[in-house]
């Protein structure tokens, strides 16, 4: 019995052809993995098939209903306010009255800013208790139903969004890129969870990297360009990638490019920061429990620690984006937090900063050349400073680098997302800060796109005047200018290597 087939199928979004003659079948018992490099189509498959976009011409016939997994909080008109309200973990001071995880898996959640309970009618509980604790403790959630979502990290987010998918029961399960952002445990989670669905009947469909896919998959279909480059059993499709490989154009760094960044600004300290017993906690958990460290100008540091154990809490202290910062002991850039302290805004303007909540909250309706250039003004996206001719420049200098100057007069939000990513990369390297903070910023980006990143971090890594903070869960991105290295685990520090290589 075919589950799903597609005949013929042409997709345009925002008038830009991106799928071209797509004829696919999916058969009950097949699990297919999704592959291909940036813009070749993956994601906008997935959304055709789950009748978010619908084709110009062709057919799709599915005799199951799909579920497509949600990779931000745009499923619930609630949810998704609550978290711009609370701003992820950042305003943990209002974060014990945020929806809890079992509210928000059940849809029994109140506006933002309710006042009085009473004045909110519920509707009647559409999952039982036991179907909760089933899904929970298969995405190991249990311990975590009665947290405010707002503190949750990001792998954890990425389980509870899939939870809510489960707890549909749908027949066809659609994902994009599931594996990103989780440690090797919640990886695993993942992988053992996906494969008892599969077992037990589900059609699984996941957009992923070819060196991510999971064991219960038994078909893979590639893409190149908007069109089928193979549909094939696992094992065909083996032999296949063995002799030729999966495309990828062969990128190298434009090192006289790169000179014309120049050194860095602002960068009169001999410390980034030192921060001495940094402490934070919500509701009567500590999330950081005395963490000291101390980073120079020139060092580049990988942070590591599974998700949940404080590494985004840490990176807003030193961002500045977190009210418990002034109840610490810390230095940034060679000044005190309070008196002679720098301001906010003076901190960020010393950092270039990428990070995966970023990437979640950042206005999609603006232009890629205003994105980047909101990096000057640590606004996002949306600003009332007129870019000057310098500022233009380096605008036009950095997407040049990163080989994203095609993009410019494009719409954010009608890129690819490992575009996306790019972009926002471009936005953190525009101003030439002294502080680069790259909080997994591989993630959605094709094999080749993530060695050619490695490469440009690299090579502007050797001016010893720029400090690193590089936070990934795989050690293949790690870019080989990174020499040293602090481990997080529950909230403190479990290792520090702090060698030279």
């Amino acid at each position: 019995m075919e589950v799903l087939s597609l005949s013929e199928v042409f997709v345009r979004k925002f008038d830009v052809p991106i799928l071209s003659d797509i004829s696919w079948s999916v058969k009950q018992g097949e699990q297919w993995a999704i592959v291909g490099g940036n813009g070749a189509g993956k994601s906008i498959l997935l959304d055709t098939i789950a009748s978010r976009l619908m084709p110009r011409s062709g057919k799709i016939r599915r005799e199951v209903r799909p579920e497509l997994v949600a990779t931000d909080y745009s499923f619930n008109r609630i949810v998704k306010s609550a978290a711009q309200y609370y701003q992820q973990r950042f305003q943990s001071q209002d974060a014990e009255i945020a929806p809890t995880v079992r509210e928000v898996l059940t849809n029994r959640l109140k506006p933002v800013g309710t006042i009085d309970d009473a004045s909110v009618q519920l509707g009647p509980e559409t999952v039982s208790r036991e179907r909760l604790l089933e899904v929970s403790e298969l995405l190991s959630l249990t311990h975590l139903l009665d947290h405010p979502f707002v503190t949750l990290s990001n792998g954890e987010t990425r389980r509870m969004l899939l939870a809510i998918s489960l707890l549909k029961d749908a027949g066809l399960l659609l994902m994009d890129y599931p594996f990103t952002g989780l440690d090797v445990f919640s990886r695993e989670v993942l992988r053992n969870a996906l494969s008892a669905m599969a077992a037990g009947g589900k059609t699984i469909l996941l957009v992923t990297s070819p060196n991510e896919i999971p064991g219960f998959i038994t078909h893979v279909l590639e893409l190149e360009a908007g069109t089928v480059k193979h549909a094939l059993p696992r094992y065909e499709w083996e032999k296949v990638r063995g002799s030729f490989g999966i495309r990828q154009d062969h990128q190298v760094v434009d090192t006289e490019l790169l000179k014309e960044l120049g050194i860095p600004e602002h960068d009169d300290f001999e410390y980034a920061f030192r921060l001495s017993g940094t402490r934070v906690v919500y509701d009567g958990r500590a999330v950081l429990d005395g963490v000291d460290w101390q980073v120079k100008k020139g060092e580049h540091w990988a942070l590591s620690g599974p998700n949940g154990s404080g590494k985004s809490t840490l990176l807003s202290i030193i961002t500045a984006d977190h009210p418990q910062r002034f109840a610490n002991n810390f230095e940034i850039f060679g000044r005190p937090k309070r008196g002679q302290g720098l301001s906010m805004w003076a901190i960020k303007q010393r950092i270039g900063h990428v990070s995966p909540e970023l990437h979640l909250y950042f206005p999609a309706d603006t232009t890629v050349y205003k994105t980047i250039g909101s990096g000057f003004f640590d606004a996002t996206g949306i600003y009332f400073k007129k870019i000057d001719e310098s500022q233009d420049a380096r605008i036009r200098l950095i997407s040049k680098i990163l080989r994203i100057e095609g993009l410019l007069d494009k719409i954010f939000k009608n890129l690819s997302k490992g575009e996306q990513r790019l972009v926002l990369l471009a936005r953190a390297l525009v101003k030439n800060p002294p502080l680069l903070i790259l909080d997994e910023p591989c993630q959605g980006l094709d094999l080749a796109t993530t060695e050619f990143f490695k490469q440009v971090v690299d090579v502007i890594c050797r001016n010893s005047r720029y400090t690193l903070i590089y936070v990934s869960h795989y050690p293949n991105e790690i870019p080989s200018c990174v020499t040293k290295k602090l481990a997080l685990k529950n909230g403190k520090v479990d290792s520090i290597d702090e060698r030279s290589t």
